[in-house]
């Protein structure tokens, strides 16, 4: 099999920088994948600096792949050469746990395998990621991408669409609901677009005004600046659910009042440091909940994939080369992209042709 080549963090404080490995011998039921586009994810930025305090380096980031089939073991069948295809966060769980045998394997109570910084079930070796030219995965855990979609816009979905899609259809929304989205950005505008394609009435929450006119393009009926405390009280007790997708420290509060008795908030962002404790009053009195949600199942991934390809819904974009990799995570920082940045792989073969 030939070498892989990638762009890997040696440690904390490195540069992503290229590397390479060589790529396990395909087993009966895995799937070869030639890597198109990767996106980037800010989690990305946290592994590869250290910052969850987990991460085993080398470390290869990248689980939003989309690519091209170019080998499948003696016992695949779900897949062929020449397949264009997805991998998302995850690559591997346990099968076999509650969660895993509902279709949860996010939920894996032996602790899933992540797409890269995680230890392979049968060999102990450490994943990589997408930042590479290919990967090899199990075929359970690939993904098909729907042929009306442009590829590049695609990759996203594999974890910012996914990480936005599953709470939306785990608390039901639909025609009819008023749904919050708070915060514009990877997560936040695949969230408008997704609560938009579900039928809601939808209002996004943003600190920016700059960013009114793109909510209300990506499909936010309105669009409210959650500084102005006159704009917020005017939805007080009117939202059936809010998805607040801030990865920042912020008071929960602000929100949970505008939660209709019963409504729920629930966070997918994940900040450096917690909340503050939010009000235990405003939650008794409505009966209001906030929650929490990770990622979603392969099939659920899927039935996502399927609902993008039915309403035509990519992310938008800022397309990179693989050299652009360190700058493109400092302007991630200042969140300067709208509102994923991916990576075009063919610029990482061209380095090593």
């Amino acid at each position: 099999m030939k070498i892989t080549h990638a762009y890997a963090a040696q440690d904390a404080k490195a540069k992503l920088a290229p590397f390479e490995f060589q790529p396990r011998e395909l087993r009966e039921k895995d799937v070869q994948i030639e890597i198109l586009f990767c996106g980037v994810c800010h989690s990305d930025l946290h592994q590869a600096r250290n910052e969850w305090r987990n991460t085993i380096y080398p470390v290869v980031p990248g689980h939003e792949i989309v690519g091209r089939v170019t080998a499948v073991g003696t016992q695949a069948s779900k897949y062929k050469q020449g397949d264009i295809v997805g991998v998302g966060c995850l690559v591997d769980s346990c099968r076999s746990c509650p969660s895993c045998q509902e279709g949860l394997e996010q939920y894996c109570e032996n602790g899933f395998v992540g797409t890269y910084n995680g230890t392979d079930r049968f060999d102990g070796s450490n994943t990589y990621g997408g930042y590479s030219s290919q990967i090899v995965v199990h075929e359970d855990f690939v993904l098909r991408v729907p042929e009306n979609l442009e590829l590049a816009g695609v990759a996203p979905l594999l974890c910012a669409g996914i990480t936005t899609y599953s709470p939306l259809r785990h608390w039901n929304v639909g025609p009819g609901h008023k749904v919050g989205i708070v915060g514009l950005g990877g997560l936040g505008h695949m969230g408008v677009k997704l609560a938009h394609a579900m039928g809601a009435k939808v209002v996004l929450f943003t600190t920016s005004p700059s960013k009114i006119e793109d909510g209300k393009r990506l499909g936010a009926d309105e669009v409210v600046i959650s500084k102005d405390a006159d704009q917020m009280a005017q939805h007080a007790n009117s939202f059936d659910f809010i998805l607040n997708t801030v990865a920042a420290q912020h008071d929960l509060d602000q929100f949970t009042t505008l939660l209709k008795r019963d409504g729920t908030m629930t966070l997918v962002g994940v900040p450096e440091h917690s909340h503050p404790s939010p009000a235990v009053f405003n939650l008794i009195f409505k009966r209001r909940s906030i929650a929490g949600s990770l990622i979603g199942g392969i099939a659920e991934t899927q039935e996502m994939l399927d609902f993008c390809g039915k309403h035509g819904i990519t992310s938008d974009i800022e397309m990179i080369d693989m050299d652009y990799i360190n700058e493109a995570y400092e302007r991630m920082l200042k969140s300067d992209v709208k509102y994923r940045f991916v990576i075009d792989i063919k610029s990482l073969r061209k380095q090593v042709a």
